[in-house]
């Protein structure tokens, strides 16, 4: 029955398009962030994607591509990975599905989006993006499912399933007992800060709401800031391009919400015995062997032969490593009942349900009540939320769908032939605190720590960033949406300590003189990773040499030798950063030199000989001469970027590989700061700027607020903004 409905509104709206594009006036402030005012909710859905498409086509073509795994086809070698994977895991055949279990409504409002942005395209939207040009890539329209597509894609991944591998390597060569030493969130991990204050501790004596989601920073930013109003509709947020509505962060004027990533574990991987027999492929279930679902698909690669893969669904979920021709998975060789391919179970391909209705109910909230009501059918990912209303409303709780089933799931891939490890019909309570039980009252923060969502996960941030947070908030009250600022770009580094603990241990005698200044500085240093401070270079740079005398280590040579899991050729590239042992041995500093396999009596000369080999380097640079951005861009644009300070354990983080890199691709993705006593107070910035068209005066106008902490007004009073002409309809393009 929801599928009749979904295909009916489907089809009213590709009729709709051939009449006159649904009525909708375009805004902007001074900015160039995009106002959206419609007669209705889906000519509202249809604006945000019209102005989506103008300000982001080459953006939004390229995650179109993503999902269809056709991106290869212009951007070449370096994205014929992810193609495979998005092919391997049925992405686009998960949008249809979840797309077809829409209720009408939002199926409707769905398709008008994704009939926007295919009309800005045919009126030439993409012809301001010479990106196209450059790639010889033409527009195409989108499905009414597309929005969903982009949203599987750029979450797939969020969760880190891929760290089951790691823990499944990290398990077979070093021993169980080695997990939680590296129980952290690592390189491929997203994260977020967030953070309320009531009104007793503000000036206005209404809630603040703020924080910053960490994200690879990607160009154009992958947060859009947008005001959408229509009737019984009025909300301003951060947007994911290619999706409507206000899914993670917004404002209506009554009520404000915020999200972090809960760090939950809702995916599985399942070992799988796949063979061939005659034209079927079989797999190894708990009723023994039985027929799965096996075809290939190719994809071309610009520069590069044309790539097939067979695509292997089992009654688990889709094979992403291996299939019925590979030999055993690394670590099982010589095993009699060897697996040779690796499943992906996870809820919208096993459902075809994604949690969509949550999208536009938030829009129309009023209350937290209606907030939390709006995110119940929320499905993946799993996050925590914040909210607060005008009428003193609090909420602190978890969103999503976590799946109920054996703790060893979590950990790591688990035998396809055993039914202990099935999934369970009712799915894990979502843990809520209400504001009683907040241990500092007034306040509640969330930035990924093992807090509120600890029975939903494995690995978690360490506590730094939420300590900090808390320790500076609840140094004073009186708080100001322009306060927040200070908070947002904080640089103390608490994770320091346990590696300067040793530090000061070493004994000054028998060290050269510039180890022993160098030792002197590093004792002295204040802990901030400003950028203007040369200390925190000379702390960065002797870090850096103790986590690759770790990586060298006789005891870690399992992990980073030339036999390591980053190199296991039974695992896709696409997986690699999840099994980079020496960036998973700078994340997990401080478990490996309190414990774990180097021995104890063995660190203190470890830590003497990296101070005596970044002392050799007396090189005066600050920090940020070394941490700047380096965002990922699908094609580079050879732009210098900002140096920025911060480091991963900071509230100001900023990820770098220490040991690798000092360069920073993870980051604050967008900064918001939401005021419950006026909207028109609240602040807030993304990196580059309003636009994704290169050269556009708003494509990086946001930058040097960004780097520096700035924020930018909210306004919302369309008394106060630039009407903007629409272009005239056209069918010139190919995307018509």
């Amino acid at each position: 029955m929801r599928a009749e409905r979904a295909d009916r509104a489907g089809r009213a709206g590709r009729a709709a398009r051939a009449g006159q594009r649904p009525g909708f006036q375009l805004f902007r402030d001074d900015w160039g962030i995009p106002h959206v005012r419609a007669g209705g909710a889906r000519e509202l859905a249809y604006g945000q994607g019209y102005v989506t498409a103008l300000d982001r086509a080459w953006q939004l073509h390229v995650e179109q591509r993503r999902v269809l795994g056709t991106s290869a086809a212009f951007l070449g070698a370096d994205a014929a990975d992810w193609d495979g994977l998005a092919r391997r895991t049925r992405l686009a055949d998960t949008a249809r599905r979840c797309y077809e279990r829409l209720y009408a409504d939002t199926a409707a409002w769905v398709a008008a989006y994704a009939e926007g942005v295919s009309d800005a395209l045919a009126d030439g939207a993409h012809e301001r993006a010479p990106e196209f040009a450059r790639t010889g890539s033409e527009p195409a329209p989108w499905e009414p499912w597309t929005p969903l597509g982009v949203w599987l894609s750029t979450h797939l991944l969020f969760a880190g399933f891929p760290a089951k591998l790691w823990r499944g390597e990290l398990t077979r060569r070093l021993g169980p007992d080695a997990v939680p030493l590296f129980a952290t969130d690592g390189p491929g991990t997203a994260g977020s800060n967030g953070w309320l204050v009531t009104g007793d501790r503000t000036a206005s004596g209404a809630a603040l709401l703020a924080g910053d989601p960490h994200r690879f920073v990607e160009d154009p930013g992958v947060y859009q800031q947008i005001h959408l109003a229509a009737p019984g509709c009025d909300v301003v947020g951060l947007a994911v391009p290619g999706v409507p509505g206000l899914a993670h962060f917004g404002h209506t004027g009554q009520v404000a919400w915020a999200i972090t990533n809960a760090m939950a574990d809702y995916q599985d991987l399942y070992r799988e015995r796949l063979r061939r027999t005659g034209g079927a492929v079989e797999a190894y279930g708990p009723g023994g062997w039985e027929e799965v679902a096996a075809h290939t698909e190719t994809y071309q690669v610009a520069g590069g032969e044309p790539v097939t893969v067979e695509v292997v669904e089992t009654a688990r979920g889709t094979v992403v490593v291996g299939g019925p021709d590979a030999g055993p998975l690394p670590g099982e060789e010589g095993e009699t009942e060897a697996a040779n391919a690796l499943a992906l179970r996870h809820h919208p391909r096993v459902s075809g349900r994604l949690g969509f209705e949550t999208l536009p109910a938030l829009l129309t909230a009023r209350t937290v009540a209606e907030v939390s009501a709006a995110v119940d059918p929320w499905v993946e990912p799993v996050n925590v939320l914040l909210a607060a209303d005008t009428e003193g409303g609090l909420l602190h709780r978890a969103a999503g769908y976590v799946p109920r089933r054996p703790a060893a799931n979590r950990l790591g891939p688990v035998p396809a032939w055993e039914a202990d490890h099935a999934w369970q019909d009712e799915p894990e309570p979502l843990p809520e605190a209400p504001a009683a039980s907040w241990a500092e009252p007034g306040l509640a923060v969330m930035a990924n720590e093992r807090g509120l969502a600890g029975p939903l996960g494995t690995e978690f941030a360490p506590p730094y960033r939420a300590d900090r947070i808390r320790a500076l908030l609840t140094a004073r009250t009186g708080w100001r949406a322009a306060d927040m600022a200070a908070v947002h770009t904080d640089t103390h580094l608490a994770s320091a300590r346990p590696l300067l603990a040793l530090v000061r241990r070493l004994d000054p005698a028998g060290r050269g003189e510039s180890a022993r200044h160098l030792r002197e500085r590093l004792l002295a240093w204040d802990r901030h990773m400003a950028a203007e401070s040369v200390d925190a270079a000379r702390y960065a740079a002797f870090r850096a040499e103790v986590v690759r005398l770790l990586a060298a280590h006789p005891a870690l040579a399992g992990l980073t030798g030339p036999a390591g899991p980053a190199r296991a050729d039974g695992y896709p590239p696409v997986f690699r950063p999840w099994l980079f042992a020496t960036a998973r041995i700078a994340y997990a500093l401080e478990s490996l030199l309190t414990g774990g396999p180097v021995a104890e009596d063995e660190r203190p000369a470890l830590v003497a000989a990296a101070l005596e080999a970044a002392a050799e380097d007396d090189t005066e640079q600050p920090w940020g001469a070394l941490h700047r951005l380096a965002p990922w861009q699908a094609v580079a644009s050879g732009e210098e970027w900002p140096s920025v300070g911060g480091d991963h354990d900071c509230v100001l983080s900023t990820s770098s590989l220490p040991g690798i890199t000092h360069l920073f691709a993870r980051g604050p993705a967008a900064r918001y700061v939401w005021d419950l006593a006026r909207r028109d107070d609240s602040l807030w910035a993304v990196p580059f700027g309003a636009s994704g068209v290169p050269g556009d005066p708003h494509a990086r106008d946001q930058l040097p607020l960004w780097r520096e902490g700035g924020l930018v007004p909210v306004v919302t009073d369309f008394a106060r903004l630039r009407p903007v002409p629409l272009p005239t309809p056209s069918d010139r393009s190919p995307a018509r």
